[in-house]
């Protein structure tokens, strides 16, 4: 598949700046699969389609304030820092702006007792920094100087509320510099009303990085490579999501990251195998999901890997259609926007 073939045109007003009022009252696209039909209704008619004995797949990711601003010593030049992957207890991969200004051997004074200095550069245009904290606990420092991660996309700075709105109701372990957008439509009070149903929601965690949304820049697009990003699928979860399958329930994940984690954890026979460790999964057409049956996603960018992992599930020229027929009827898409569901 071509690059070429995955774009489209999107008014820059259907871009959210700010997430719905209410998560669960944002709009929700069906694609019906077998019958080629959508629907158009809100987020909370979810639960009609979720039958008992389904299971209801969750990142539990936790996006943590990565962005943070510093002054290179002996200089008075601000530094903007992206901490993108944690390599040790102290050292770190980060995104520098301007980065014409760092180079290695630099320091970096973020607070009067809490600084960093320029390691070594990474290929992919980022440097490796070490943090000097002082026996502090790190995460706990990075919420009081940190800012949310919202992507570029947003044409705002984060504020306060940012900090609970780019973030799901069921987020737990700290790890992602990107929300799993997906998830951000849940409420407590809808993942209750979903689980007397007698659906099983089962956890999984897949730290969101900014692999996930690299552009690609090869006209073919298998040849894109991903970065990895850490997942794991407990012996508990994996339990419940073969249980689900021998049972004849449906799969269905929340967002794609859910979905990468799933499918890395694929094993011969259609079933998943328990495991941690880091994910360059790369799903683009042709892929034949092995662990999925269902797929509940935000809109996403065009020409993106998360664009192409839809694409996989409901056909290329299905999701244009419906990117369109959305784009009409006033969704508003990415990270705050509204939904699909693929089923």
């Amino acid at each position: 598949m071509k690059l070429s073939e995955i774009k489209y045109d999107l008014p820059e007003d259907r871009i959210a700046q700010y997430p719905s009022p209410v998560r669960d009252e944002s709009k929700l696209l069906v694609i019906n699969r077998s019958t080629g039909q959508n629907e158009h209704l809100i987020f909370k008619d979810i639960i009609n389609y979720l039958q008992p004995g389904d299971g209801l797949v969750i990142n539990e990711t936790k996006v943590f304030p990565a962005r943070i601003f510093g002054k290179k010593e002996n200089a008075d030049v601000e530094i903007e820092l992206l901490l993108l992957r944690q390599l040790d207890s102290s050292m770190w991969e980060v995104l520098v702006k301007p980065a014409r200004k760092i180079r290695i051997g630099n320091r970096i004074q973020l607070t009067e007792d809490f600084g960093c200095e320029i390691i070594d550069n990474t290929s992919s245009g980022g440097r490796v920094v070490k943090f000097d904290h002082n026996g502090h606990d790190f995460f706990k420092l990075l919420e009081q100087i940190g800012r949310s991660p919202l992507p570029p996309y947003i044409n705002r700075e984060a504020d306060e509320n940012d900090r609970v709105n780019y973030q799901t109701v069921y987020a737990r372990e700290v790890g992602a510099v990107a929300a799993p957008t997906a998830g951000l439509h849940f409420t407590h009070e809808l993942l209750e009303q979903i689980e007397a149903r007698g659906v099983h929601i089962i956890p999984v965690v897949l730290h969101v990085g900014l692999g996930t949304f690299r552009p690609i820049q090869v006209e073919e697009v298998s040849r894109h490579q991903m970065e990895s990003e850490f997942y794991r699928l407990t012996e508990e979860s994996a339990r419940k999501i073969n249980q689900v399958k021998d049972s004849g329930g449906k799969i269905i994940a929340v967002g794609t990251t859910s979905v990468r984690a799933l499918e890395t954890c694929a094993t011969a026979d259609n079933h998943v195998k328990a495991g941690e460790g880091w994910t360059n999964k790369f799903i683009h057409p042709p892929y034949e999901f092995k662990i999925i049956d269902s797929l509940i996603t935000n809109f996403h960018l065009s020409g993106s890997t998360l664009f192409l992992l839809v694409s996989a599930l409901a056909g290329k020229d299905r999701i244009l259609a419906a990117y369109r027929e959305a784009i009409a009827d006033n969704y508003r898409f990415f990270s705050y926007g509204d939904a699909m569901f693929i089923r």
